[in-house]
């Protein structure tokens, strides 16, 4: 079953938007199972067609999308996942396809950030997110779904004054835990600065600050109220709602996009698969802002 029936490739088969798997959990520190969800949100995908109708995207009239299939990851190793995330990376980038991963946890960013640097430099970041991912360590490690963007910023993978992250909230072990991204620059916008608004007009500032800078979108679906997406390893309360993850998308529409993520889902945690079908329809949404992607004139 490939992404809303799409066709299959290779990687490296010169496409416009590929969809990659990469069914990787071991990097979790909580509920397990993430590497079942690229199965499930291509299962769920099923039930999306291919017009965007409220926004006139037409992403599969415009462009050649694939559906490269999983990256064979060591379920054992995850230095060892990261060269072989990094390897395929390459390949995908070098061709020209813009990927468009299906997590697994929130870990495998990390390799993909060294690979977009190697062909684009520092890129641009719009994360969202409950957690700022950027632990020192957890429990003594270095790579976890906790650390990445730590990583990242020591790696100079990132552009950090075009950095946003949307969502963070609930408990933490200090008081200043989200302070570090914002001594790096970082721009958080924490979840209670969000509640009963639209992020339209925040979305706007976003554009006007990236520019033409290469950017890439990583949702961690707990970003969003566990409410509408349960199925998720580290659910914390007061999310964003389902209008709010759109706009975020919608948003980005007109940014150089090159590549996005969605991560984090748990299957065994989606007794209803609800949280998978809303995966692949914000996966979908990614599609629709593709830089190459055409809209009908509503």
């Amino acid at each position: 079953m490939t992404f809303m029936r799409i066709a299959e490739a290779q990687i490296g088969e010169a496409v416009d938007a590929g969809i990659v798997g990469i069914p990787l959990d071991i990097a979790t520190s909580n509920r397990p199972g993430a590497r079942l969800a690229p199965r499930e949100i291509r299962d769920e995908s099923r039930l999306l067609r291919p017009y965007n109708m409220a926004t006139g995207a037409k992403p599969f009239d415009s462009m050649q999308v694939a559906d490269v299939g999983d990256l064979p990851i060591n379920t054992y190793n995850i230095e060892k996942s990261y060269e072989i995330i990094s390897s395929n990376y390459q390949q995908i980038l070098v061709s020209g396809c813009v990927p468009f991963a299906l997590g697994g946890d929130h870990s495998i960013v990390l390799p993909i950030l060294r690979t977009m640097r190697s062909v684009y430099g520092p890129v641009a970041v719009i994360h969202i997110d409950a957690h700022a991912d950027a632990n020192e360590h957890m429990f003594g490690e270095i790579y976890t779904h906790g650390t990445p963007f730590r990583r990242a910023v020591e790696e100079e993978l990132l552009e950090c004054n075009k950095v946003f992250q949307i969502g963070l909230r609930g408990t933490g072990y200090h008081p200043d835990d989200f302070d570090w991204c914002r001594n790096q620059g970082f721009r958080v916008i924490e979840a209670h600065e969000c509640w009963n608004q639209s992020l339209v007009p925040l979305l706007t500032e976003i554009r006007g600050v990236i520019g033409d800078h290469p950017t890439y979108v990583s949702f961690d679906i707990d970003g969003l109220d566990p409410s509408v997406a349960p199925g998720t390893g580290t659910p914390e309360i007061g999310g964003l709602s389902v209008v709010q993850a759109l706009e975020v998308i919608r948003g980005c529409r007109g940014l150089n996009i090159v590549g996005c993520d969605l991560v984090e889902v748990c299957p065994p945690f989606d007794l209803s698969k609800a949280t998978s079908l809303l995966a692949a329809n914000l996966v979908y949404e990614m599609l629709c802002i593709h830089p190459k992607v055409q809209y009908h004139d509503k």
